[in-house]
């Protein structure tokens, strides 16, 4: 790395370090005749705050600077949302399950209780997919929770369904697992150490929420044919008991020719997206399938017996050193692995929750949260609807900036990488592209091939600039060092946080397009 490059990477942690210590978060209050709204985030308690202005006390669970996407709520959390009048979340799959759970659980008998994302459609708010450019020579393999469960199960959007292996068979040991930003690793079946039907499995379980899906790694120690067991059951809440919906097998080809298993007439996955599905509609285990793996493709779905998951030689890795790898064995000794492509655990669902990146979609939240607080206290009707008004039209203003200002950018430099999949509704609404962000392999680091994916996209295209979170600034390293190599400056973005340099939506979007201008300006 250049002592340039490191200097102002250097400086840019310094920054955020300051900019994102948390001040107390405020307390709600039965003692108080002003509305008490409690949202999810500080970006979605900024908007509240400009509809209701006087009138409201809000508060967020997720405090300025945090990782809506990680964050684990507090006790202090949970009290706020007891005196709740008013709940808003971005939901969408935004959020870590947790803050969901902590404010459906403890949120009043009669509360609003409003899903910004997926209710904005109403208000001409614009969802596009969530595209995952996975760009694996193997099949990405994943687990899913399809449907919402609500008909069937009587399950809600903080119910879990729990995916358990039961039982492996095959020449080696199987793991699946998920490593963290920091390398750590998470593993959630493990057939080194057997499987415990007396404790039911929780050793060996893995939760997802309904109609979510999620990233894995899974390593087998030897070559051969492979079958793991998968049973799937639904918890409603956490006083229920467990509902079963099914149990399923499915067949590994690991370093071996496929036709090995014996299996002639299975569709044999060896490329794209794949998910072990518990589908909440019919009860039942299946395949999901996208054979293009972005996502944006119509998932096929095959019964468990009908496919073959092909893990080729090619998959042949060495496990990494550390401690945290030591669960697979010694360092050094040689796996088959399909990686989890993309680096930390990432629960989501179909769509692209990041909406506010256009301003168009924050502004229909504004006005579904006009209405929703009109709904709690009518009092406040004239009050809410001039507060809206104005608020409105200073965010026509703002997008009217973002528009015109990146389009100063000269067309050739509209590229942006990204530590993080956040933009893509700001590139699809200002004329800017996605060029490439950090999607590494399951060690702590991307591989090889990533990097020189990355570097590769730097050098053909000319960026002159890549673009961190501050509030994701732990994932930096590979991109800094690959600009570095490629001579090109570190700048700030803002996805889903904001803080003390970006106290407000306004501030996020404003700074954004002036950040995206002064460094890709050239």
């Amino acid at each position: 790395m250049s002592r340039r490059t490191f200097a102002a990477t250097a400086a840019l942690a310094a920054t955020v370090l300051t900019l994102t210590g948390c001040a107390s978060k405020p307390l709600l209050s039965a003692e108080t005749d002003r509305l008490q709204v409690i949202t999810t985030t500080g970006l979605l308690r900024d908007l509240v705050q400009n509809v209701g202005g006087d009138r409201v006390d809000v508060a967020s669970i997720v405090p300025d600077g945090a990782d809506p996407h990680t964050y684990e709520p507090t006790l202090r959390d949970a009290r706020n949302v007891v005196y709740a009048d008013v709940a808003f979340s971005n939901y969408a799959l935004l959020e870590e399950h947790n803050v969901i759970k902590t404010l459906d659980s403890n949120l009043q008998a009669g509360a609003a209780n409003v899903s910004l994302a997926e209710e904005a459609v109403k208000y001409a708010a614009e969802i596009i997919p969530l595209v995952e450019n996975v760009n694996l020579d193997t099949v990405w393999l994943g687990l899913r929770a399809h449907g919402d469960g609500a008909a069937r199960y009587g399950a809600t959007r903080t119910s879990e369904v729990l995916l358990s292996a039961t039982e492996v068979t095959g020449p080696g040991e199987v793991f699946a697992y998920l490593t963290g930003t920091f390398g750590d690793t998470d593993v959630y079946f493990d057939s080194a150490n057997g499987f415990d039907a007396s404790n039911g499995y929780k050793d060996d379980t893995m939760s997802l929420p309904a109609d979510a899906h999620t990233h894995l790694s899974w390593t087998f120690t030897k070559p051969g044919i492979y079958t793991v067991t998968l049973d799937a059951r639904v918890q409603v809440d956490d006083t229920s008991r467990p509902q079963e919906l099914g149990q399923a097998t499915f067949t590994f080809a690991v370093g071996v020719n496929p036709a090995d298993a014996r299996m002639p007439d299975a569709v044999v996955l060896n490329q794209g997206h794949a998910d072990l599905t518990a589908n909440l509609e019919d009860g039942a285990l299946e395949v999901r399938y996208d054979p293009e793996g972005g996502g944006e493709h119509t998932q096929i779905a095959y019964a468990p017996e009908e496919v073959l998951i092909d893990v080729p030689s090619k998959a042949l890795s060495e496990i990494p050193a550390g401690s945290q790898f030591s669960f697979l064995g010694r360092a050094g000794t040689q796996v088959y692995q399909l990686p989890q492509a993309v680096l930390g655990k990432h629960v989501h669902g179909e769509i692209d929750p990041h909406l506010w990146q256009d301003v168009r979609n924050g502004m229909a939240y504004v006005q579904l949260i006009r209405d929703t607080l009109i709904g709690a206290d009518p009092a406040g009707a004239r009050e809410y609807t001039a507060n809206a008004a104005a608020y409105l039209a200073e965010l026509e203003d703002v997008d009217d900036y973002v528009r015109d200002t990146i389009a100063t950018i000269p067309e050739a430099n509209r590229y942006l990488i990204t530590t993080h999949d956040a933009f893509g509704y700001l590139a699809h609404a200002y004329d800017m592209q996605i060029a490439g962000f950090v999607t590494p392999n399951p060690a702590a680091e991307p591989s090889l091939a990533d990097r020189r994916k990355l570097s590769e996209t730097l050098r053909t295209l000319r960026i002159p600039a890549v673009f961190l979170e501050p509030n994701h600034i732990a994932r930096a390293n590979v991109l800094t060092e690959l600009a570095a190599e490629q001579h090109v400056q570190v700048c700030l973005i803002y996805g889903d946080a904001l803080d003390d340099r970006v106290p407000s939506y306004v501030d996020m979007m404003r700074f954004n397009a002036d950040s995206l201008r002064d460094c890709l300006s050239g």
